[in-house]
């Protein structure tokens, strides 16, 4: 693994973590087509590769811990629950539906209880982690805070350091799905997180070609469950994907700051629009209101010429989509839409949003 010194900047280590460093070696690792080796570790599933690693090593110096990769943010999910067994989950109301919908399968399994809070309201959470407490027959040990911030899809944000100090004084273990905002936008381990995970198909990817999900951990015992999860589960990230994932992690901060700036200017342009609620914006995301409902809302997400109506986040292109007509987030308003910026010209964003928004009153 490659030492940095505490002080290189995060766009340093994204370019030049991960990267092979002997005497004609190529300058990029190259993608290892192989499941099986000669002697020593033999076989991928259980060892890895060195494509894997590499990839492994660059997000785990960026978060400040020991990376795993998976076959998609969902098995890291369900990586991190397989691990760490959990009897209650302490998780926010408004969050991403697949987590949600792998917790309550348990739930009704009685596999674990959930416990929904809203996580912008600290002092609501820090009551449901006492209750929890009380109520796991191992105690806090039993218990997992669940953190997801932003909020998928409103942008709810947490007090994460406050909620890492609460948790750890509890003897509460704490997972944070760190997806919206990356490694370049918060490193909770910083703040005594146990887990940190990411849907790599989204930012860190980048280019909306693949599937991958990382979990990082400084703790060791913890890191080898979710190795043993990994192995067992067989959730194991491809070859080309992993490749892939690195290659776009290179460019991820410069690709996080460009559309966060553009974020925030088309959201002050969207508080002032007649045909908008509400709006917030929390790095490269925003979630507005469209007045009128969920018909309005479609017809601004249908009337868009550059920014694709889709579903998932965090490429280069723009994207967005009405959430509500999801059956996981049939809470959120109606009119909510989800938007990822990516990196087109500002000007052209906003010209095409306000051609959407006009649609609504030319019905």
């Amino acid at each position: 693994m490659a030492e940095f010194e505490s002080n290189v900047s995060p766009r340093t280590i994204a370019v030049t973590a991960g990267r092979p460093l002997g005497d004609g070696d190529p300058v990029n690792e190259p993608i290892v087509l192989a499941s099986n080796f000669r002697a020593g570790p033999e076989y991928a599933r259980t060892h890895g590769t060195r494509t894997w690693a590499a990839l492994e090593e660059a997000i785990g110096l960026l978060e400040g811990g020991r990376c795993l990769t998976y076959s998609s943010g969902m098995a890291v999910a369900s990586a991190i629950v397989f691990a760490l067994r959990p009897e209650i989950v302490v998780i926010p109301s408004v969050s991403y539906l697949g987590v949600r919908a792998l917790l309550g399968d348990l739930s009704e399994r009685q596999s674990l209880q959930t416990r929904e809070v809203a996580i912008q309201n600290t002092l609501e959470v820090v009551a449901a982690l006492d209750r929890a407490g009380h109520d796991a027959t191992s105690g806090s040990d039993g218990v997992i805070l669940w953190i997801e911030t932003p909020t998928n899809p409103t942008l709810d944000i947490a007090d994460l350091p406050r909620l890492c100090r609460e948790a750890k004084s509890r003897g509460i273990r704490v997972v944070v799905d760190s997806t919206f905002a990356t490694p370049i936008g918060a490193q909770p381990l910083r703040d005594g997180a146990t887990v940190v995970m990411h849907s790599g198909t989204k930012f860190i990817g980048g280019h909306s070609d693949l599937l991958i999900g990382a979990a990082v951990t400084n703790d060791d015992t913890v890191y080898d469950a979710l190795a043993r999860a990994r192995v067992v589960q067989g959730a194991t990230p491809g070859a080309l994907e992993a490749f892939l994932a690195l290659r776009g992690l290179r460019t991820l901060p410069l690709r996080y700051e460009a559309s966060a700036r553009s974020a925030e200017q088309l959201a002050a342009l969207l508080a002032s629009h007649p045909h908008i609620e509400s709006v917030r914006q929390a790095g490269p995301m925003l979630s507005f209101v469209v007045r009128g409902g969920a018909e309005a809302a479609d017809r601004v997400c249908a009337s868009t010429t550059v920014i694709v109506p889709a579903t998932s986040l965090g490429g280069v292109e723009s994207t967005m989509e009405r959430r509500q007509k999801y059956p996981g987030d049939a809470h959120v308003a109606p009119g909510l839409i989800r938007m990822s910026v990516g990196i087109e010209a500002i000007d052209d964003l906003w010209n095409d949003l306000q051609c959407a928004l006009a649609s609504i009153g030319s019905r």
